[in-house]
């Protein structure tokens, strides 16, 4: 291997700047930040993909799965270099969108199984503009409250978003057809953990791609990351095994996923023994929120929450801001913001001395909650507003069908779902479009 000097120091030629990689590109960095993003994406495809498409009954598997947004930039923007780290501005925003895909397919767990897809198509350009944003120029992006609250990698701005918004959306949509939501089995637990599993691993690119390098904080955030959701996924099972006397494949994948949303906030923040506590909390509120609270509540009966949004993503990633402002560790935050501007976590200030600052890093993640309010509000007017053009909801004959009605075609070629054979009503059953489509069907 050939060496060449660059600023005193004897590097690899390969990793010296050219003309395609300029002097502040961080070869290193821009791997890593390549890999977290091609890990995010799998979480989305094949992972939602294949958990959604399975975790449904048969006839609604497809219309569980469609959808991905997209956006180009010009390439002077693209290829300059990215304030948040050592590598073009085109890796930053691949990463960012990607964040931004899954967030809108994590909303749409709510609302499987009954909601019209061209409402749909309006519904995700105008949340991601509308609300999504709101949260990410707000919080992060060097928004008025990114100075002061602690979200790592999208406690609020991802999860508390998307459960607060699937859950609202879901009310205004209204709710499945009677009989699917008493009878709403998965149709292929098997290929439902292998989207789990693609879930899983693709975590690992959405907390340790977060700090923008391949450094310690990354590191620690992928370790803090795999130890919350195995523990949260175990003290979900046992809740299910001490109350139920049964070992749930699904209540497995519910606990796995709290844990992996509870330690978004704060994965690169907090040591690894409090990765284990918020772990156990986030087996255990978000396991009571559904399975006791949602079962015995008229207001969460009341609306039709398909997939438990709200519980495993809301619930569990207020819980992990919470905890986030209360286990953050002094140095693992100036390793990450380098500055003294946030916390110290409360915990830690009470070994220091500074319970004041630790109180109000409190109060500033509680305010954070600001944004429910938000996306509550501002997914009603959206919701609203595109009743005006299409009806939000399936008719009741499209309905009983499910994706042959939708899309003209059904997942699996076998039939199944134990019910009675349906005609296809491909012909005879059409969404409701907008008057100016309408010449065109």
């Amino acid at each position: 291997m050939s060496y060449s000097s660059y600023n005193g120091y004897n590097l690899p030629e390969a990793l010296n700047p050219d003309e395609a990689s300029p002097p502040w590109n961080n070869k290193g960095d821009k791997a890593w930040q390549l890999t977290a993003t091609f890990l995010v994406g799998l979480q989305t495809v094949p992972g939602l993909v294949i958990l959604y498409g399975t975790v449904v009954k048969k006839k609604w598997a497809l219309c569980s799965i469609m959808g991905w947004p997209n956006v180009a930039l010009t390439p002077k923007f693209l290829l300059r270099k990215s304030r948040y780290g050592n590598f073009p501005m085109a890796d930053y925003v691949r990463f960012q969108f990607a964040f931004a895909a899954i967030t809108v397919v994590l909303l749409a767990g709510s609302l499987l199984g009954r909601m019209n897809f061209y409402a749909w198509m309006f519904f995700v350009p105008l949340w991601l503009t509308f609300c999504y944003t709101i949260g990410v120029f707000t919080i992060w992006g060097h928004g008025v409250l990114q100075p002061y609250i602690i979200d790592y990698a999208g406690g609020f701005v991802v999860h508390l978003s998307s459960g607060v918004a699937g859950f609202t959306a879901a009310y205004w949509v209204g709710p499945r057809h009677s009989h699917d939501r008493q009878n709403f089995a998965p149709n292929n637990i098997i290929h439902m953990l292998g989207g789990a599993g693609f879930l899983w691993l693709g975590w690992t690119g959405f907390n340790g791609g977060s700090p923008f390098a391949a450094n310690e904080i990354a590191a620690l955030a992928i370790v803090n990351t795999h130890l919350c959701a195995a523990t949260s996924l175990l003290v979900w099972v046992s809740m299910d095994m001490i109350v139920y006397k049964k070992r749930s494949v699904i209540g497995a994948v519910q606990g796995m996923i709290t844990g992996l949303v509870c330690i978004t906030p704060g994965a690169g923040l907090v040591s690894p023994w409090a990765a284990v506590f918020m772990g156990t909390l986030s087996g255990l509120l978000p396991w009571y929120t559904m399975m006791v609270l949602h079962r015995n509540s008229a207001f969460f009966q009341s609306v039709d929450d398909t997939l438990g949004v709200f519980p495993t993503h809301a619930v569990a990633g207020t819980s992990g801001e919470f905890l986030s402002g209360f286990f953050a560790k002094p140095a693992l935050l100036r390793l990450m913001y380098g500055s003294d501007s946030y916390g110290p976590g409360l915990f830690y200030s009470l070994e220091s001395g500074k319970l004041k600052d630790g109180l109000r890093q409190i109060g500033y993640q509680l305010a954070g909650v600001f944004i429910t309010v938000c996306n509550a509000v501002m997914t009603s007017i959206i919701c609203i507003f595109i009743s005006r053009i299409v009806n939000l909801r399936m008719d009741e004959d499209a309905l009983e069908i499910g994706d042959d009605a939708a899309h003209g075609e059904e997942a699996y070629a076998l039939w199944g779902d134990g019910e009675k054979m349906y005609t296809p009503l491909r012909l005879h059953i059409a969404p409701r479009l907008p008057s100016l489509c309408r010449g065109q069907v």
